[in-house]
């Protein structure tokens, strides 16, 4: 059937742009990336792109999102997300998890609880992503956050052992694997010993080939080992492999280690080829060929699609890239299509109409009762709850400030434009009011301190940190100014208490210089029940607020 396919038909299979979750070109937030609906309804229905990856929105509009593009194809898309966290990680409304690390935690006390969490949230996972529509996961993350000041990884890794690693995400692609979804093990073949953001600049991987055999590559073979059905390529140098290409452009590493050594035959997709590690250098285009020569199945997220399908076909045209290698790589796709129920065949799709294709489920059929169960909602509450650290005097004793002073909620954040999870109406703001404390927030990066002596000025005051590691931040610790101001709340004794939601290793940071007699609660999840859970420590209250 592929035989039938014009070349540009086949190249346009190979890739999956991105765009937004939301229906409207006003609410698009990342012009740049996130085309108009008539630019992607151009790139579904006219150059019949293979697949969509989406950000933002709620998980109700992407439900209707997920059809209209559908509607839209040429051929059956590929809808993904980066959805390591559950589906409500990047659409409101549905189930929202802690990250794998807070399951790794609850194993090093309990490594059979900590193998259900993972295969539970794989589960549900993929049955929320199927419910909105979305047919591939990219996630789990398999990479060995052994390096504590990785600023992409981070808390996205299960772990900081290869064994751990594995073992938890072959239960989460277990999990998964029970409905009909896609599952990526990522990002190969490891980007977890690293201290640059790949989304910036290009990491260097020093290691031997021995350290890498020892460490990188285990979580992967595990991951094959459970049936996970792509692997994303990390923008990474490894000179022990390669010492020209980084991984996702080296025909030695995807070729050479992943397939023939390692033995993997399902798909093996790039990491977005818009990022700094691939794009500063290679340019847009260039890169989607380097990638299409070095063994990708699937290029994700070109900065411009249409040129870079127009590059990739003139590089078969001109005998860079063999069409019997392009026809391989739709040949998988296709597979995968057909593994999750799309409808593929030999000739294009016709739109839909109305009421909807018999080949394609009809929006009639978006059962939104499967999203954010009960059930769902007491497992990523359970896995938080479960792997909270905490320590000093608690429950906290709320003191009666002096008439000219004022207990103080001071929140430092790592963007504060960008934290969604908070609000006047969250936990880690609402709660602590009612126990008369006022809020002072803060941004990590941009915080000027005011010299305060005056002892007379000093305010009791309850810390909150949410700093973890995010992409395009470039570090995932804390700034000189976060630790100046908490040295300075100790000088003057004003530290009530501390609470930090994210990343471990800020915990780990405080903790050296912290008295034992001052109380603090660690949650791995940044997200309203992470505060409520953490401040239903710090108070000894229900997260009602009762006594």
């Amino acid at each position: 059937m592929i035989d039938n396919l014009s070349l540009p038909e086949l190249v346009a299979q190979m890739f999956v742009v991105r765009a937004s979750g939301c229906l409207f070109d006003h609410q698009i937030r990342y012009p740049e990336w996130e085309p108009t609906a008539s630019k992607l309804r151009y790139y579904l229905e006219n150059l019949g792109v293979g697949g969509v990856i989406l950000v933002g929105g709620s998980a109700a509009e992407l439900a209707v999102r997920s059809h209209q593009l559908q509607s839209w194809a040429k051929f059956p898309l590929l809808l993904a997300a980066d959805i390591e966290e559950g589906v409500g990680q990047r659409f409101a409304g549905a189930t929202w998890f802690g990250p794998p690390m807070a399951i790794a935690e609850v194993g090093r006390h309990d490594a059979g609880k900590a193998d259900r969490y993972a295969e539970q949230m794989g589960a549900v996972t993929a049955i929320e992503a199927r419910a909105i529509g979305l047919n591939w996961v990219l996630a789990p993350v398999v990479d060995v956050n052994n390096n504590p000041d990785n600023p992409v990884i981070n808390v996205r890794a299960f772990g900081e052992t290869p064994e751990i690693v594995g073992k938890l995400a072959a239960a989460f692609i277990r999990g998964a694997g029970q409905h009909p979804v896609l599952t990526t093990a990522k990002h190969f073949p490891g980007h977890g010993d690293t201290a640059v953001d790949s989304h910036l600049e290009l990491p260097v991987l020093p290691h031997s080939p021995a350290r890498l055999a020892e460490v990188e590559l285990p979580p992967f073979v595990e991951a094959m080992a459970a049936g996970v059905d792509a692997v994303m390529s990390a923008h990474l140098l490894i000179p022990a492999w390669d010492a020209e290409f980084p991984a996702t452009l080296s025909r030695k590493i995807l070729i050479g280690k992943l397939r023939e050594e390692l033995g993997f035959e399902g798909l093996i997709v790039t990491d977005a080829l818009v990022m700094g590690a691939i794009a500063n250098k290679y340019g847009a285009n260039e890169a989607a060929v380097l990638a299409a020569e070095a063994g990708a199945d699937v290029l994700l997220m070109p900065l411009d699609p249409e040129g870079a399908i127009l590059a990739v076909c003139e590089a078969v045209t001109q005998g860079r890239l063999c069409i019997s290698q392009i026809k391989e790589s739709v040949k998988r796709i296709w597979e995968a299509k057909i593994k999750v129920g799309l409808p593929i065949s030999d000739a294009p799709q016709p739109p839909l109409a109305k009421g909807g294709s018999k080949n394609l489920e009809s929006i009639d059929s978006i059962d939104l009762s499967l999203l954010a169960t009960p059930d769902a909602r007491a497992t990523a509450a359970d896995i938080l709850r479960d792997s909270l650290k905490f320590g000093g005097n608690l429950p906290l004793q709320v003191p009666k400030p002096p008439e000219n002073q004022l207990l103080r909620n001071l929140i430092v954040v790592d963007d504060v434009l960008g934290c969604e999870f908070l609000g006047n109406h969250t936990p880690a703001i609402a709660l602590p009011e009612k126990f008369g404390y006022k809020l002072q927030l803060i941004d990590d990066r941009t915080c000027a301190l005011a010299d305060n002596t005056g002892a007379e000025n000093f305010s009791p005051t309850l810390l909150q940190i949410f700093i973890r590691g995010n992409c395009f931040r470039g570090s995932a610790g804390l700034t000189q100014a976060a630790r100046d101001l908490f040295k300075k709340l100790l000088k003057t004794g004003e530290l009530q208490a501390v609470l930090i939601y994210g990343s471990p290793y800020v915990l780990e940071q405080f903790l050296p210089h912290l008295p034992p007699s001052i109380p603090y609660i660690f949650c791995f999840g940044q997200m309203p029940v992470a505060q409520s859970l953490a401040i239903e420590v710090l108070f000894g209250i229900d997260t009602t607020g009762n006594a």
